[in-house]
């Protein structure tokens, strides 16, 4: 994600004090005629490709794809920065974002690095926490 467009992901805790997680959710676009190209690639992403954003420390990794091509990603991690360079420096995922490289508009570049960091406004067990504290 470029730095212009990174925004300091919400760290919140999950663990009662133990651990932090941070919170992370992004937002690209995918062409209108790009849309079935793009699910049938997420249908089947290529195992060494799963495998190496787990080992990046990426979990709860979910997409959603609009029907205007809207596509909003949530994932949670230790260290944003870790997680970003075990991916940059993955052959994989090097290979991975070229092949999907074509499916996005105005995005120059990998797209995993040009994504627009939203800021987290609510979370419901941060606010219990506090509610309780």
């Amino acid at each position: 994600m470029s730095d212009g467009d990174r925004r300091e992901p919400h760290t919140g805790d999950r663990t009662g004090g133990a651990a932090h997680v941070t919170r992370v959710c992004f937002r690209l676009q995918v062409a209108a005629e790009h849309m079935d190209a793009y699910r049938e690639r997420h249908a089947a992403v290529w195992p060494d490709m799963l495998r190496a954003i787990a080992s990046a420390g990426r979990r709860n990794y979910s997409l959603f794809l609009d029907d205007d091509g809207l596509l909003i990603g949530y994932y949670e991690t230790d260290s944003v920065a870790d997680a970003d360079a075990s991916l940059a420096a993955s052959e994989v995922a090097t290979a991975w974002e070229s092949h999907m490289q074509d499916l996005f508009t105005g995005a120059t570049g990998r797209a995993d690095q040009a994504a627009r960091v939203l800021p987290e406004v609510f979370n419901l067990e941060d606010q219990l926490a506090a509610a309780r504290g």
